[in-house]
Parts: structure tokens; C-alpha cells; sequence
């Protein structure tokens, strides 16, 4: 079977199409490989959050939570061991994908400890482990960009490893993003590293912005507040855009290129709807343009192969318009200062608080299993 016309298309005009979630259940049912065949997918973001919902549902993982029961492993043992080993065999799936796209797509993110998002040296420890757990050279392993999180970024691509870069909200820290990623290649390259091999993108949240800034104009309540909701969550991926074409066509990455460097391509995350008013499609179809990643819940991937579309490049060159959208939220009243830090916040406390959860369902099934 072809691929859907819709999500066809949308690949065509250089958007790669990753999938928001993982499950074993997805896995072993063979409805992952059907994704890439019929949806045009061709790699898989995963989160505790994700590994949460899928370890608490169904009984896909029973067999290795007994196993892992009958020999005495403690809950972050069995969490390492049931994540990597689905990882590792989503990774195989995609390994067609990786191979035909020379390392671009068919890739598969692993998050490290949220709980390690402020803990430099141990979020690069973690990142190296899970690197050599999984074994697979089509990984990503996802590392936090809080301000900590930036050094070990660069070290651990210094040592080789593939990184997606996640909870980016602001271009301000996109470009500081940018910067761990060059500093990393070129550490790498000292290293005695192959750049062809090292691969990242930078996860770019978009509608946890509307949401935030949505509220808050709210409560503003003016009319020209009101006017301006929904509009900031675009405009603030069209602005980091802008700078990832500034950052990568400047000298310092001219001579990365040369090595066989890959840009780290720019990735739109967040992409589901929060706000049932807005069209379910609008953080796909108002993202369109090459080179990025748009990573979306299945829920919003059929929403977009039922009635999505491709109106084409709906973000080079628009800079100066989304800058004008962003004057006049902070001419109402907005602090978007305070914005980008309570999401910042929000996503690690979020993040840590769905593995608390996943900490807490494996650790009943090892129980009932023992």
C-alpha cells in the first residue's frame, strides 16, 4: 500500500514525519513497520511520559517483568531494561529507514533521568550508558536543554553520541543549543571522531507556548490581548527557524560541513492541539518547510492524513512577521522572560513527575510478579 496521499505530501516537501510514542504493544502487533509503510513515518520520539502510559497498559510486558522479578532486579534496573530493550528493537525496525536516508531519519529517542536535568556530570554519565546499552547507531539520546544540560549536551556529543536536544522553548536558548552542538562537533573532531556518524535535532515545543501565553493574555482580556491567541506558538518556531539559518550558513559551521558534519535539523514538538478552538493540524501544516522534524502523537498524525494540508513553505522568510506577533504580545503586558522559564520548569517538573509514575507502576508489577 502507498503511503497517504496527505502525509505523502508532507514528507515530500522535507518534513520528516516521527511518530510521539513507543510501546511494545506497537512493536510486537507489527503496527509500527505499518506506520512506515502506509504514514510516511520514519522515526519515533519517546518520554516518560510515553514509557509510562505503555508500561501501565496492557500486558505486553509481563513475560519480562516476571523475568526480571524471579531474578531479583531492583526498579531502576528493570525500567533501564524494559526502555532499552524496545528502544533497541524500535531502533531495528528503523534500521531501513536509517539506512536509506545515509543516518537522516529512522531514528529513535531515549531520554536520559529527568530527575538528573539539573546534574551536569550525571546527565553525561547516563547519556554515555544508555549510548552503549542500546547499542544501535540510529539512537538519539535525549538530554534535557536546561542550562546544565547544555555542557553535558557537548560532551556527550564530543564522545560520539547522537543527541535530540529536548524542552527547548525559547530562541534565546535554541541558540544556546546551537552553540553546545558546534562546540560538541568540533571537541568530537578533535577526539578523532567521524562527523558523518554524529547526528542531533533540537526539539522545539510549540504549543505549550500558546498555551502558556494564551492564559495569560486571557487575563489581560483586551481585546487586542484576545486577538493575539494562538498566534505565539507559530511565531515563535518561524523566529527559530530564522536563527537555525543563521547559525548554520555562518563560517564556524562551513568548517564542520567540510568534515562531514549534519546540521541538527530543527524539531517541532508538542505539536498535538491543547486548545480544541484551533484547527487540529495547525502545528504541522503552519510549520512546513525543509530540512525539519515534525514529531506528532498518533492522534494528530491521523488527523493530518484524514484532512491535513500542504500549503507549502510556511516558514522561511516570515521572521519579520513573527517578530511582529511577539512585539505585540509583550506590548499587552506579557513577560515572555517569565514565559520561557515556567515552561522550562513546567517540562522538567512534568517530565519528573511521569517517571515517579513509571517508577511506581513497574515497581507494582515486579511485586505482583514476585
Amino acid at each position: 500500500m502507498a503511503p497517504n496521499e496527505r502525509l505523502a505530501a508532507l514528507s515530500a516537501a522535507g518534513v520528516s514525519i516521527w511518530l510521539d510514542d513507543l510501546s511494545r504493544e506497537r512493536l510486537t502487533s507489527g503496527n509500527l513497520q505499518e506506520l512506515i509503510t502506509d504514514s510516511a513515518v520514519s522515526g519515533v520520539t519517546t518520554n516518560p511520559t510515553i514509557f509510562a502510559a505503555a508500561v501501565a497498559n496492557g500486558e505486553a510486558y509481563d513475560a519480562q517483568v516476571r523475568e526480571l522479578a524471579a531474578r531479583g532486579a531492583d526498579v531502576g534496573d528493570a525500567i533501564r531494561e524494559i526502555t532499552v530493550a524496545d528502544v533497541q528493537n524500535a531502533c531495528d525496525v528503523f534500521s531501513g529507514t536509517w539506512e536509506s536516508t545515509g543516518g537522516v531519519d529512522g531514528r529513535v529517542s531515549l531520554e536520559v533521568s529527568p530527575l538528573l536535568a539539573h546534574d551536569t556530570d550525571a546527565t553525561l554519565a547516563e547519556a554515555l550508558d544508555l549510548w552503549k546499552a542500546v547499542d544501535r547507531p540510529n539512537l538519539l539520546v535525549k538530554i534535557p536543554a536546561t542550562q546544565e544540560g547544555l555542557s553535558a549536551i557537548s560532551s556527550a556529543l564530543a564522545e560520539g553520541v547522537s543527541v535530540n536536544v529536548t524542552l527547548i522553548f525559547s530562541v534565546e536558548r535554541y541558540r544556546d543549543v546551537m552553540n553546545a552542538y558546534l562546540d560538541g562537533l568540533e571537541r568530537a573532531s578533535a577526539n578523532g571522531q567521524t562527523l558523518g556518524g554524529i547526528a542531533s535535532v533540537a526539539s522545539f515545543f510549540v504549543s505549550r507556548v500558546d498555551t502558556e501565553i494564551d492564559k495569560r493574555l486571557e487575563k489581560i482580556g483586551t481585546d487586542e490581548a484576545l486577538a493575539l491567541r494562538g498566534k505565539a506558538g507559530v511565531a515563535n518556531s518561524r523566529l527559530a527557524y530564522a536563527a537555525f539559518e543563521d547559525v548554520f550558513q555562518g563560517t564556524r559551521w562551513a568548517q564542520l560541513t567540510a568534515q562531514g558534519a549534519k546540521a541538527q535539523r530543527p524539531l517541532w514538538a508538542s505539536t498535538g492541539v491543547k486548545n480544541p478552538d484551533y484547527s487540529d493540524t495547525m502545528y504541522v501544516t503552519e510549520l512546513v518547510v525543509a530540512d525539519t522534524v515534525n514529531t506528532m502523537p498518533e492522534k494528530t498524525l491521523k488527523a493530518f492524513a484524514d484532512h491535513g494540508e500542504v500549503k507549502g513553505d510556511r516558514v522561511a522568510g516570515t521572521s519579520a512577521q513573527a517578530q511582529e506577533v511577539f512585539d505585540a504580545v509583550a506590548a499587552q503586558g506579557v513577560d515572555l522572560t517569565d514565559v520561557f522559564l515556567v515552561l522550562e520548569n513546567e517540562g522538567v517538573d512534568k517530565f519528573e513527575k511521569s517517571w515517579t509514575e513509571l517508577q511506581e507502576s513497574v515497581k507494582g508489577q515486579l511485586d505482583a510478579a514476585r
